[in-house]
Order: C-alpha cells, then sequence, then structure tokens
C-alpha cells in the first residue's frame, strides 16, 4: 500500500482538489484508492457529498480516541473511492493530543493495521495548510509527498520551508518521506508571472516537476459545489484531462520501482531511498479518462503498490538541490511618463 501526503503549507493551491481528483483519475485506471481527510475545514469530505454533520465516525475518532481506521471509512459515488471524512472537531486535535506520547505517529500506526488487510493499493492524505500536529502525522505516515504549486510567488517561496520540515524528519526520526514531486496548478500559461514561476520551479527543482499542469478551469470549481469529482461532472472537461495527464505521469514514475516499504507498516524502518524523478511526458489524458481501465494500464501500478523492495539504501539526498535559492520573479516596471508641468 503506497501511502502520498499532498501537502503545502500555503492555502489555495489546489491540495484538496487535487487529491479528490488524483484519487478519481487513479479509481477509473482500476487502482483502490482511500483517500484521508486530514483538514479540520473538511472541504474533501464535502467534495465528495460527505455530509459531515451527520454524526458518522471521522478522522477524529481515528486520532484521538484511538478507533480503528477502517471503521471510519465511508463510501463515494465513485467505485474504487473511498474516503475517511474529517469533522470540525478535528480543530481541537492538536490540543487534545498535547500530551500523548508518540503522538506524530497516531495516523502511521492506523494505516499499519490497515495495510495488513490489503484493502487498497494507494492512501492519499490531504494536509491541512500548516506544519503542525496534524501535517506531521501526515508527513510521518507518508511514503512520499506531492506538493501542488499555484503559479505565485509566494507558495513557491512557501515549499523551501516544506521540504526543511521533511529534510528534519528523516534526521530526528531516522525516516522520512521522498519528494514524489510537485504539480502546478491553476495554471495560466498566458500570463507572465505563471511563466516566471515556472519557469523558477523547473529551475530548482528540475525533473521533480511534473509535465502535466493542472490549467484554470472553471468545472473544476463546479464540481466540487456539486460535491463531486471532475470526471462525475464533466469527464470530457479539460480539468479532467489534466488530472487523467497527471495519473498517468504519476503512475509512470512509479513502473518498474518496487514501492516504498510504507511508512504505516514500518514504524522504525531507516532512511527510503529518494523517488524516481516524474517522466517527461505527460501521459495520454484520453486513455486515463476511460471508464473501464484495461489490463496492462493498471497491472504496473498494481504491482508497483505491492512490491516491497529488497533493500533500502542507507542514505537519501536533500530533498532541496544544491542550487541557488527561490527567487522572486522580477517585477515589471511601467514606462515613466514625462512631467507635464516640466513643458
Amino acid at each position: 500500500m503506497r501511502v502520498v501526503a499532498v501537502m503545502n503549507q500555503k492555502g489555495g493551491v489546489g491540495k484538496t482538489t487535487t487529491t479528490c481528483n488524483l484519487g478519481a483519475a487513479f479509481a477509473r485506471r482500476g487502482t483502490r484508492v482511500l483517500v484521508i481527510d486530514l483538514d479540520p475545514q473538511a472541504h474533501l469530505s464535502l467534495h465528495l457529498d460527505h455530509d459531515v454533520n451527520g454524526g458518522k465516525p471521522s478522522i477524529y475518532e481515528v486520532l484521538v480516541e484511538g478507533l480503528p481506521i477502517e471503521q471510519a471509512i465511508a463510501l463515494t459515488a465513485s467505485e474504487k473511492l473511498a474516503l475517511v471524512p474529517a469533522h470540525i472537531d478535528l480543530a481541537s486535535a492538536e490540543l487534545e493530543l498535547a500530551g500523548e506520547i508518540g503522538r506524530e505517529t497516531i495516523l502511521r500506526n492506523a494505516l499499519a493495521e490497515l495495510a495488513a488487510r490489503d484493502l487498497y493499493d494507494l492512501v492519499l492524505i490531504d494536509c491541512p495548510p500548516s506544519l503542525g500536529l496534524l501535517s506531521l502525522n501526515g508527513l510521518t505516515a507518508a511514503d512520499e509527498v506531492l506538493i501542488p504549486l499555484q503559479a505565485e510567488f509566494f507558495a513557491l517561496h512557501g515549499i523551501s520551508r516544506l521540504t526543511d520540515v521533511m529534510e528534519k524528519l528523516r534526521r530526528r526520526l531516522k525516516r522520512g518521506p521522498q519528494l514524489l514531486g510537485i504539480v502546478l496548478c491553476r495554471m495560466q500559461a498566458t500570463t507572465r508571472l505563471a511563466r516566471e514561476v515556472e519557469e523558477e520551479a523547473r529551475r530548482h527543482f528540475g525533473a521533480r516537476v511534473f509535465q502535466a499542469t493542472i490549467r484554470q478551469n472553471v468545472r473544476l470549481a463546479e464540481a466540487s459545489s456539486h460535491g463531486q469529482t471532475v470526471f462525475a461532472y464533466d469527464a470530457a472537461s479539460q480539468g479532467a484531462k489534466d488530472y487523467a495527464a497527471l495519473a498517468a505521469e504519476v503512475a509512470k514514475c512509479w513502473e518498474g520501482a518496487a514501492a516504498p516499504a510504507s511508512a504505516a507498516a514500518a514504524p522504525a524502518a531507516p532512511t527510503v531511498a529518494t523517488a524516481p524523478p516524474p517522466s517527461s511526458a505527460a501521459g495520454s489524458a484520453g486513455g486515463a479518462g476511460s471508464a473501464a481501465p484495461s489490463a496492462p494500464e493498471t497491472a504496473p501500478l498494481a504491482a508497483a503498490a505491492t512490491a516491497v523492495p529488497a533493500a533500502v539504501p542507507a542514505a537519501l539526498p536533500a530533498a532541496l538541490p544544491a542550487t541557488a535559492p527561490l527567487r522572486p520573479p522580477a517585477p515589471r516596471r511601467s514606462p515613466r511618463r514625462p512631467d507635464a508641468s516640466a513643458n
């Protein structure tokens, strides 16, 4: 079972939209997907039309009360896509767990029990826009981290802090998540700022930035307001094609490589090797968007999700390359108008 945390400490960059629709894209490819809403705002739960006030178990009961995570799983309208919902009570979880020993590994231990049941191939965790205890639980439980990046400087700047936290986890816990990649979201390639931020991200992270980008598309916002994935709302939309292309590229990245020993299944595992860089080809969006996935298409992911490497390298390179620091795009200056009073 592969566990991926979708995280960026800046809000509004597309974490929830990416978790929901990337999970739906993989489900359409035949992968058994579980998405976990770790944000007290419960936007992922609402995106999948879950009644957050219905009194059903949520991730809060899992973290605070020790409920088995399997009892908090809710079905969704999408086949092969399940949800562990959030609740507003999750906002107080950090205070309630302040004195708990091993509080940063509660989710990892809960997922270890789920991994033993072999119910899911892929787990996507929607982390809150902060670096508190909830996000730390997501990072500790994850094998890899996917970072959605909005084409704005402040979102780019926040990645440095996140990668620093990932590096500290590797040093202090003797293990930590790998950087799966960075996906550019809400892209408007017609603007100069978006192009400059993309160039800066690719200069700094290189092949870690996926070629598939998620363009600004109103169908993505409409789908969330209707409590549906973009594939259920409008499978022919540009947003659906973009997420299908991203799923194809991520799957190709995992092909031929053994899945990492799950963080949930191996709490004391040694440092994990860096994940292979994303492929330069985004893959065909049309093939990934078909309703019935073919066997050749799903077989590599299933193999990658269940295999365990025979050996784990002893060292893990730093997440950030040794290059110049991230810098904002150069500001544009309007031409100076002549002073009328000088004439």
